[in-house]
């Protein structure tokens, strides 16, 4: 190389460093300053230089324990003359003139024997050189002087293989101004086995010295380049003896220096991904992007996956091998790789990425390794030796231990060194596998255990090493790129400081509120660290920050991180397609990675979605995707594999299924669009937890950048989720379910719903007309009695909604056709006195047979006839249900019905208790409703014969009724019985006893004579009569409507309601009953029959008794049914037989049938009969004390010892705790409302049945009746409105053929896009075996709270556990659980084995 000079110069210039090999090149010779004889003295001594080593000065560490290091230059491509002389480079260094000189000084560089190549370099007094100085840049150990040598220089351990040096000289070229040549070299050990005559430089002899010199292995310098200089470090050079070095500082030289070959640039042509999932194919695109081909491989269940089918090839590894250990089968790996050519391997994250055995295995193979060396790869996978780097870096590190622990022992006293908490961290990999924090010594044992368990499984090796664990820090990295020439650069920091179970969930680059000096700081370190291993390739070094604001080094990375998206989205760079050209051999400048070309450009948000159940403390969820529709648009980036519809979600792998990248200008917006993203995502099949992440996104702490690692532990609101509806996909799996396995809801007859679906009459728009509720909504309860008493003519009650059907249709008309029709009863019978729809058995049923919440029923319906009063049926303190409740049970629901649209209560008992009814009026009354007092009739007024429930009887108690208040005085004709002449004389007695209250009388037609019984009543003074539309009344049901609007048109009991609206009315219910005929009671009783006079059948039960009797094969003997009700009702004592009264005479009169027995014999045979449980609890006084007192002596003989109830039986009973009930039933359902806490209070099990139904299903209620009953046919298509605006198109395609785990596919196509499900087939998994699942009500079985394999069984049967012990390890997802004994007891069986796959809710064992 030419040196350039301003002018002449005397001494050495650029001539000494001039070598024969460039002279014979015909380079030309750089000016040179002094004398011409200085010239020629030059060249002599270079001379006897090649003949003979000149008496130099050894370069050498003179400082206390250290050893001379003896320099010269290695063989091969060792750093010779003419590499010296081309990277010479003169600088205008300026200052003024040192005022002393250097004393006489040589080094001379001799080649290895036989080589001809050498250079040599003295000083001399007379010549006027200013300074000579070596520079340490980087060292990595010298060979043949051990480290601890080193130590009181550097105050540091070195290790290695290499010195990086450089040599300067600067020479004086005029006053005032100075000139430096540069050079640089690597010195490296080169073995030396003869003793060093020749090939070494020496210090001048002193006069005691003598000529031996020691034989010190010789160093060779290798060619580094002045470009990669990274630190100056001056060494001066005293005349003495002994020469002193001077080491400022020492660094380690990087693995590219170690090299003694020059770096090539070599291209990859094609890369194999050592891995699966999301991470292989975001290589694969980088790939495909920069021309590279692609090659996956897969294990043998991973068939299916979609980055095999991303890539140009694709081969199986890991056959017969689990499903984890296939992808850390390295000789596989390997071998895949040679045989199809592979230039390089990339190992993702996770499984062999941070593997030094499996970096090192690529090299063998002639394979590049996209990533780090062995070496560095092994350094920072051990945690204890990147802590013991760190350490050497000046990086502050946390206290912990030095080496992995091998045993419980060296954890306990760690723990009692520096307290707790503790944590213990995988020595051998990250991502919180192998994590755990220990708070107390007795947590101790257990995380031990269940940490090293979780590396080994994670990581092939469970080595752990612990730390101090800091409280609530900030964990934030840095992302580093290192190149093969020495340079590394940061791109900025991440902060992942929002974990659940020490793994990121949200992850944001830049940390928000980030401390501008602490931002230096941590990026520093982190190339301060980088650089002192050489760390070559993308990596990430990973730090705590506490409150202070104190980092501390955790360990570095040597791999691709997962959240290395929203790096790339703030800085503007592949980090990939990095990874991959430094490989090639570019260097960071190259690819314009310079540090002062690395902005940040915004923020990022990266949110991971993963198949796990927040709502079921983050547990892992497995199955098949049927859904997936992601979130897109502006600023939002998605990275995923298995996020597709048909995907299976297996336990055997990591649960995440896409990651969600937002980018915004600052942190708000990207919180804005990630939040947007994830509010568009339609995942169904299994659960997510984008809820949670939601809940994450919207919190106000999170928004304002102030997270911390404890930010999901202590905001425990992040847990209420607002669960994702998922109708559309429920729906599909409900009409699959009963196209393949048939209805739901019991069907009593083999009859078909009718085909074509009622026309509604037309409505009017705008609002319907005033009503009675108008005037009870302004003159209250009181006032409203009042005007009924007032108005002109009869007033109708409409059954139609309610005892109609329930009578006609087994109580299954279900809210869809309710809901049609109801806009048109608005409009059209506003002058209504009210209409029955809810309370009674509707309540029950709504959920057990129908699946809708009759809560909703009521909403709705008061949404849609907002002008007349309704009217519902409250059984007194039994309320809705058929038992006795706690007394604030009662008066709650009443307050609950009052709130969701209900105004008349009316409230009866099935005896006519007084005290239940009492407390019932006083519910009703204190909630603000309308209180009608229900007087239950049975027998008949204007028999004398009859002497038991006389005239006077009903008297009487209509005036107890009266005197506590009620504002309407009711007799409830529940079997049809009131003929009448009894009706004129009852009616007739209570008006003249109660002028002023108003009478509504209610009945069945079942004898035919109902509509003459009201006229009647009507002409003896009653007020409302009840009456059903013409098609749905008749038999068991009420009076025709349009018979009473009929008769009584013109005359001064006129309805006022015109009879085109009652036909119009009629013929929408006559279709409609037709898709009830299954359900419809003309299916087996053609008419009604006037022998209810004799049996007082109630309409309703009359109706189901008839179908109870033709489903147990007694359709010819319901006549002796009905002959052994009358004789049950006389054992029981002649009772008042209505809901629950009535179903306890019904139940014994089947007793009776099915065992042949009479009255006589039951009589007799009494104390040996095994009774039905209802007639037990009856004769107990669960019920309440029947007019007349109990039976007896079969009262005695029945209960024998058993105990009795005196009294009012809720009286006795403890107040119902609904906090804890609601409390209760939000640990098992998703969403509870206020409503559901009284559901759930009347009747537990229906109502824990219809939720978890709803779960499976969704709201069936949507579906039209006949799709509810039977399903679609294949080939037809058809809507369902999911509310107004929200309506799916579907079409049935296909049923498909039964597989080997008793799955039938059941193919739609829903809003034009194909969805299909799979649907467990009843019927043939009976002849399957499958293994048994938990049920949830039975308290001593233990079901698997998540998919995965039994690892380890810690108890045996017949053991005695206690609540909370372990009982066995689960591991799914490389996640291991204990499921814990939930109650004390005793081990009654094990249902499984250790290695045995379960599904969620298999059952593990039973406890007694």
């Amino acid at each position: 190389m030419e040196s350039e000079e301003a002018g002449p110069s005397r001494g050495c210039g650029g001539g000494a460093f001039w070598p024969d090999s460039l002279r014979e090149r015909g380079a030309p010779r750089p000016a040179g300053g002094g004398s011409e004889e200085g010239r020629e003295e030059r060249g002599r001594e270079a001379e006897e230089t090649r003949r003979e080593p000149p008496r130099g000065c050894n370069l050498c560490f003179s400082e206390p324990g250290a050893l001379p290091l003896h320099v010269g230059t290695g063989g091969g491509q060792a750093f010779g003359a003419n590499a010296l002389t081309e990277q010479q480079q003169e600088v205008d260094v300026g200052g003024p003139r040192p005022q002393s000189r250097l004393p006489p000084f040589a080094a001379t560089c001799f080649s290895s024997p036989g080589e001809s190549s050498l250079w040599s370099l003295r000083w001399k007094e007379e010549e006027e050189a200013l300074e000579a100085s070596a520079v340490v840049v980087a060292a990595q150990g010298i060979g043949g002087i051990p480290g601890h040598a080193l130590q009181p220089l550097v105050g540091a351990q070195v290790g290695g293989q290499g010195l990086d040096v450089q040599l300067r000289v600067g020479v004086r070229s005029e006053p005032g101004a100075r000139r430096a040549a540069t050079s640089r070299a690597t010195l490296r050990p080169k073995p030396c086995d003869a003793p060093v005559t020749r090939h070494a430089a020496r210090p001048r002899p002193g006069p005691d010295d003598d000529d031996d010199v020691p034989q010190f292995p010789v160093l060779r310098l290798d060619y580094v380049g002045v470009d990669r200089l990274r630190q100056m470090l001056r060494l001066r050079l005293a005349h003495s003896r002994a020469p002193l070095l001077v080491l400022g500082r020492l660094w380690r030289c990087p693995s590219a220096f170690q090299s003694s070959r020059p770096v090539e640039y070599k291209p990859i042509k094609k890369v194999m991904v050592a891995n699966r999932g999301e991470i292989a194919i975001r290589v694969f695109r980088a790939c495909t992007e920069l021309g590279i081909r692609t090659v996956a491989v897969y294990s043998e269940q991973d068939t299916g996956q979609m980055h095999r089918q991303k890539a140009d090839e694709a081969y199986l590894i890991g056959k017969g091998l689990p499903p984890v250990q296939a992808y850390l089968h390295i000789p596989d790996i390997i071998q895949v790789a040679k045989e199809n050519e592979v230039d390089a391997i990339h190992p993702g994250y996770g499984f062999l990425s941070e593997r030094a055995d499996f970096a090192q295995a690529c090299l063998e193979a002639d394979v590049r390794f996209i990533g780090p060396s062995p070496e560095v790869v092994r350094k920072m996978g051990d945690k204890v030796e990147a802590r013991s780097i760190a350490i050497t870096a000046g990086v502050p590190v946390v206290p912990g231990t030095d080496s992995p622990i091998s045993s419980l022992s060296e954890a306990q006293e760690f723990s009692e060194t520096y307290g707790f908490p503790i944590i213990f961290k995988a020595a051998y990999g990250g991502g919180g596998r192998g994590m755990r924090v220990v708070r107390s010594y007795e947590e101790l044992e257990e995380n031990y255990t269940r940490a090293f368990s979780e590396a080994l499984s994670a990581f092939g090796n469970g080595a752990l090493f612990v730390e101090k664990f800091v409280e609530k820090p900030r964990h934030i990295e840095v992302q580093i790129l290192g190149d093969k020439y020495g340079n590394v650069v940061h791109l900025y920091e991440r902060d992942c400081s929002i974990q659940r179970r020490h793994q990121k969930v949200v992850e944001i680059a830049p940390a928000a509120h980030l401390d501008s000096q602490l931002r230096s700081r941590l990026t520093n370190d982190a190339v301060r660290l980088a650089k002192q291993v050489g760390y070559e390739n993308a990596g990430t070094v990973e730090f705590l920050v506490d409150r202070q604001g104190k980092h501390y080094f955790i360990e570095v990375n040597s791999r691709l991180q997962v959240e290395h998206t929203v790096t790339e989205e703030i800085t503007y760079v592949d980090l990939v397609h990095a990874q991959i050209h430094i490989s090639e051999g570019k260097s960071l400048p190259e690819l314009g990675l310079k540090q002062e070309n690395i902005r940040i450009n915004g923020c990022a948000i990266q949110c991971r979605v993963t198949t796990e159940d927040p709502a079921r403390g983050f547990q892992p969820d497995t199955g098949r995707i049927e859904v997936f529709r992601s979130g897109e648009g502006m600023g939002i980036r998605l990275d995923s594999a298995s996020a597709f519809q048909g995907a299976v979600i297996s336990p055997h792998y990591d649960s995440l299924l896409v990651k969600v990248i937002a980018h915004g200008k600052d942190h708000p917006t990207a919180a804005a669009k990630m939040s947007r993203a994830l509010a568009e995502f339609r995942i169904r099949g299994v659960k997510t937890n984008i809820p949670f992440l939601q809940n994450v996104l919207g919190d106000d702490q999170f928004l304002h950048g102030t997270v911390d690692t404890q930010f999901i532990d202590e905001n425990p609101d992040l847990f209420n989720l607002r669960p994702g509806q998922n109708r559309a996909q429920k729906l599909l799996h409900y009409l699959g379910h009963v196209m393949v396995n048939g209805p739901t809801t019991p069907l009593p007859v083999n009859a078909r719903p009718s085909p074509i679906d009622p026309v509604v009459p037309s409505v009017p728009l705008g609002q319907p007309p005033t009503g009675f509720r108008d005037v009870l909504l302004r003159e209250g309860p009181a006032g409203f009695a009042k005007a009924i008493r007032h108005h002109r003519g009869l007033l109708l009650m409409d059954t139609t909604f309610r005892d109609a059907h329930q009578s006609l249709l087994a109580t299954r008309v279900r809210t869809h056709d309710l809901k049609k029709i109801a806009p048109f009863v608005a409009h059209n019978f506003s002058n209504l006195f009210s209409i029955e729809n809810w309370g009674g058995a509707t309540f029950d049923v709504a959920m057990r047979f129908l699946y809708e919440c009759p809560w909703r029923r009521l909403q709705e319906l008061r949404q849609l006839v907002p002008n007349i009063p309704f009217q519902m049926l409250l059984r007194g303190a039994n309320a809705v249900g058929y038992t006795n409740y706690p007394d604030n049970a009662v008066f709650k629901f009443c307050q609950m019905a009052k709130e969701n649209g209900m105004d008349i209560f009316r409230v009866f008992d099935s005896l006519n208790y007084l005290p239940n009814m009492l407390l019932g009026m006083e519910a009703a009354g204190q909630a603000g409703g309308v209180v009608e007092a229900a007087i239950s009739y049975t027998g008949d007024v204007a028999d004398p014969k009859r002497t038991k429930y006389t005239l006077d009887y009903y008297v009487q108690l209509a005036e107890e009724l009266v005197k506590a208040g009620t504002h309407i005085l009711a007799i409830k004709d529940m079997a049809g019985v009131l003929k009448p002449q009894a009706s004129t004389m009852l009616v007739k007695a209570l008006r003249d006893h109660f002028p002023s209250v108003p009478l509504h009388i209610h009945t069945h037609d079942t004898s035919g004579a109902g509509v003459a019984s009201m006229l009647a009543c009507a002409a003896a003074g009653a007020d409302i009569v009840d009456v059903a539309v013409d098609a749905m009344s008749g038999m068991t049901s009420q009076p025709s409507m349009g018979a009473m609007v009929a008769c009584t048109r013109g005359t001064e009991h006129d309805t006022g309601i015109q009879m085109e609206k009652v036909f119009d009315y009629s013929e929408y219910w006559e279709m409609a009953r037709g898709l009830y005929a299954p359900f419809d009671c003309t299916a087996t009783m053609k008419s009604g029959n006037a022998d209810v006079y004799e049996n007082e059948i109630p309409g309703g039960q009359y109706t189901n008794l008839h179908f109870q009797a033709h489903s147990m094969g007694l359709g010819n003997k319901f006549k002796q049914v009905k002959k052994a009700y009358v004789e049950a009702n006389k054992l029981l004592g002649d009772l008042i037989k209505v809901t629950p009264s009535s179903k306890i005479v019904g139940d014994l009169a089947q007793f009776m049938v099915q065992n042949n027995l009479t009255r006589e014999e039951v009589e007799a045979q009494a104390e040996e009969l095994s009774f039905p449980l209802s007639v037990v609890e009856f004769l107990q006084g669960y019920i309440g004390v029947p007019y007349g007192g109990f039976p007896e002596p079969l009262r005695s003989k029945v209960l024998k010892d058993l105990p009795r109830v005196e009294g009012r039986p809720g009286a006795s009973l403890p107040p119902l705790d609904f906090e804890q009930l609601e409390k209760d039933l939000c640990e098992k359902h998703e969403e509870v409302t206020p409503e559901d806490v009284l559901s759930a209070a009347m009747y537990p099990k229906v109502f824990h049945d219809f939720k978890e139904f709803m779960a499976t299903f969704g709201p069936v209620e949507c579906l039209n009746t006949r799709l509810f009953l039977e399903g679609p046919k294949i080939a037809e298509e058809f809507e369902v409105e999911l509310e107004r605006g929200k309506t799916l198109h579907i079409k049935a395609l296909a049923l498909g053929d039964l597989n080997r785990a008793g799955q039938r596919e059941v193919f739609f196509e829903l809003n034009g896009q194909l969805r299909s499900i799979l649907v467990k087939d009843t019927r043939a998994m009976k002849e399957m075996h499958f293994h048994p699942k938990a049920l949830k009500d039975v308290k001593g079985q233990v079901g698997a709270p998540m998919p995965g394999k039994v690892i380890d069984i810690k108890v045996k049967e017949g053991a005695r556990i206690e609540k909370g012990q372990p009982l066995c390890v689960l591991s799914a997802m490389k996640m291991e659980m204990v499921v814990n004994s939930p109650l004390s007891g005793t081990v009654k069986k094990i249902h499984v084995t250790p290695d045995m796959s379960l599904e969620g809710d298999d059952l593990i064992l039973e406890i007694e």
